[in-house]
């Protein structure tokens, strides 16, 4: 890899970027809604009255608290540095509450379900499909994978709901909603985790099951494309052992378009499978874009878009930069 396409790369990267927060500061502000007024809302809805002479300073101490009394230019300047910095600023709905405090409480419990669910399905899904591609699959396995293939079709959220009403609603398995027990009071023991644990399985399963059969399927189609190349013959006339044959020159080759589909996977776990997380009142990231989506809280919907474009934008660069050390059949040096 030279240098030349390395600084590319990642001048590109920040061009991206760039682009992504800029639109996603003038999304919200395109829809004609006021977040002010949306707190306002709230208030009156949980009883507060405010007179006529405080309704007035209310909206205006607001407005000038969040800069919202600015005209768009200047906001824009303003949120560019903030941005630069990585300060994502205070939510409106939960003031003084910042968004980093609230994305900070609920990454861990994303990344925690989500990654082991990926990297569960991919693991599982990537070894089927090379077994079932190679041709001498067991049995068991051609009766598995067409239900992994109808999982796969099914999403997330609908998976969800039929886990929860089978082993939380009628068996009750497993609980019904929430990261754990609301009498329970989160402590670093081993029974917390224990508990952590078994609200998790179910949300877990909804996601592996719906991405297993698609990791499965796109290995199968590369492990019967690749048996027809040269070096797999070679390998075959060499007389190599079919357990090698399979690890190290079909499997390595084939695995190699996952890969960059798993960098995608993991670049979208910080958002958190939103769905998934509402239908089991699940403490990640995508409960926290639903309230602020509710609420039309600007700034917490900025800082989840904006961590979400990172997070991507990061996975594909990093992906990009390694894959002639994965591949060395690919170069950069002549770009």
């Amino acid at each position: 890899m030279t240098t030349g396409y390395f600084v590319r790369r990642v001048i590109q990267f920040f061009v991206i970027v760039f682009l992504a927060i800029t639109f996603n500061f003038f999304f919200p502000r395109m829809s004609g809604q006021d977040p002010i007024q949306e707190k306002l809302s709230q208030l009156q809805a949980q009883g507060v009255s405010v007179s006529e002479e405080g309704l007035e300073e209310f909206i205006a101490t607001y407005n000038e608290r969040f800069g919202l009394d600015q005209p768009l230019w200047n906001q824009y300047l303003n949120y560019l540095g903030q941005m630069a910095r990585l300060d994502l600023g205070q939510s409106i709905a939960f003031f003084p509450t910042s968004v980093a405090s609230m994305l900070w409480a609920a990454i861990p419990w994303s990344v925690g379900l989500l990654l082991t669910s990926v990297l569960i399905s991919f693991s599982i899904g990537t070894l089927i499909g090379a077994i079932i591609g190679w041709g001498k699959a067991p049995r068991f396995l051609e009766f598995i994978f067409p239900a992994f293939f109808v999982f796969s079709a099914v999403p997330f959220y609908l998976l969800g709901l039929l886990l929860l009403y089978v082993f939380a609603f009628q068996f009750k398995i497993f609980p019904l909603f929430g990261g754990y027990s609301t009498s329970t009071i989160p402590s670093p023991t081993i029974d917390f985790f224990l508990e952590v644990l078994q609200h998790s399985i179910l949300p877990a399963l909804s996601i592996v099951l719906a991405q297993t059969g698609y990791w499965a399927l796109g290995m199968r189609s590369m492990m019967i494309t690749i048996q027809g190349e040269d070096y797999m013959l070679q390998a075959e006339a060499k007389g190599l052992k079919k357990r090698r044959m399979f690890f190290r020159y079909a499997v390595r080759n084939a695995i190699l378009p996952q890969v960059t589909g798993l960098a995608l996977s993991l670049g979208t776990i910080i958002s958190g499978a939103v769905l998934v997380e509402v239908i089991f009142s699940y403490p990640g990231v995508g409960s926290v874009l639903v309230r602020a989506i509710r609420g039309f809280d600007w700034f917490v919907l900025q800082g989840v878009v904006f961590m979400i474009i990172l997070t991507v934008a990061l996975s594909m660069l990093i992906i990009d930069l390694i894959y002639p050390f994965i591949d060395p059949r690919i170069s950069y040096r002549g770009d």
